[in-house]
């Protein structure tokens, strides 16, 4: 059995073992696009959790035993069967092989104690009819080989959380079908961070890219906790289009505990995040990825402190867009801008495979 598998040696094979997230990382890396380092905890190892009786039996019975519209059950169910999963002694020969892999990911960063995100990645991750994104766990700025293991055991009890549950129930997918891949990842300490989609996701078109930047840290516009900047530019022209400053209330940082939710009260609040340089940067990292897969994307990225400016912005993941990728595709009405016609079909990803939707 596999227990860990780097991203630089991702296999198109691996990709049962690595859930959805750490197979697109593995894929992104193989390419040659900028991926933090890091490793994944496969499949293989999370089966160690369905292989104890009393975790199989309570996983089968707990979960045929209620209706998930019943909050106060699903709540507790929920915290029963993490506490379970997290409770499960892990093999010493899975503990070796993340120890193995955090050293080796400590003398790559030239630090015995790199910080890592440690990420869940589900194998029901970004089906053709479902997306679990955010169902599950990511865990920032984790330090030493026992925190490592801690949070993997956390990520593998996540594919309980209500959220997961709940969902899960209402896709009629099987609980029992689903198994739990962990990224562990050199952290990047960011900026500014967000997300991009290779369309505009007010219309489905595909001649722009849509940027959502805020500072710090990405969880903040994931979670949806401030309301982020958004930028609208042209695919080809890298024309800015659209700009919208907001109000940044809040931003993830690193502090003396590690990431923080913090107020932000240095200036920086109504001030843009990205500069137009960066938001360019951005767009063609967010087209590479596009490229890459042969549909619209959905991207996450980050601004790293630490690296040059010319090398400073990050592919954090990148997914299929599952709502207008669904629909024929649409470029903007030109009302005779017979240049932005041609700019619109000619970026348009089905367009070079001769399909229309």
């Amino acid at each position: 059995m596999s227990y860990t598998i780097w991203f630089s040696d991702f296999r198109p094979e691996h990709t049962g073992l690595l859930g959805g997230k750490c197979a697109s990382l593995g894929t992104m890396t193989v390419a040659g696009m900028p991926v933090p380092p890091g490793f994944a905890v496969t499949t293989d190892a999370y089966r160690f959790v369905h292989a104890n009786p009393e975790v199989a039996d309570a996983i089968h019975s707990l979960l045929g035993s209620f209706d998930p519209a019943d909050l106060g059950k699903l709540a507790a169910v929920s915290l029963e069967l993490r506490q379970l999963v997290e409770a499960v002694p892990v093999p010493a020969e899975v503990e070796d092989s993340v120890r193995a892999g955090y050293a080796a990911l400590g003398e790559m960063c030239a630090d015995p104690r790199p910080a890592v995100a440690v990420r869940s990645s589900a194998t029901s991750e970004d089906l053709p009819d479902a997306s679990f994104a955010g169902e599950h766990e990511t865990y920032l700025w984790v330090q030493g080989a026992e925190a490592v293991l801690s949070m993997v055991r956390r990520c593998w009890s996540s594919l309980f959380t209500e959220r997961a549950i709940a969902y899960r129930a209402e896709m009629r997918y099987p609980h029992d079908a689903v198994q739990m891949c962990v990224a562990v990842q050199k952290m990047v300490r960011p900026k500014a961070a967000g997300v991009a989609f290779t369309l505009n996701p007010s219309d489905g078109d595909r001649s722009q890219v849509a940027i959502d930047s805020s500072w710090g840290f990405g969880e903040a516009v994931v979670a949806g906790e401030v309301t982020p900047d958004n930028f609208l530019v042209d695919k080809v022209l890298y024309e800015i289009t659209r700009r919208q400053v907001s109000s940044k209330e809040y931003e993830y940082r690193l502090g003396g505990t590690g990431v923080e939710r913090v107020a932000i009260t240095d200036g920086r609040r109504d001030q843009p995040s990205l500069t137009d340089e960066e938001i360019r940067a951005v767009v063609r990292l967010a087209r590479r990825a596009e490229k890459h897969y042969g549909c619209p994307q959905d991207v996450e990225w980050a601004i790293d402190l630490d690296l040059p400016d010319d090398s400073n912005v990050l592919l954090l993941q990148s997914r299929p867009e599952t709502v207008w990728s669904r629909r024929p595709a649409r470029v903007a009405a030109t009302h005779g801008d017979y240049l932005s016609s041609i700019v619109a079909t000619l970026t348009s990803p089905l367009h070079a495979h001769g399909k229309t939707g």
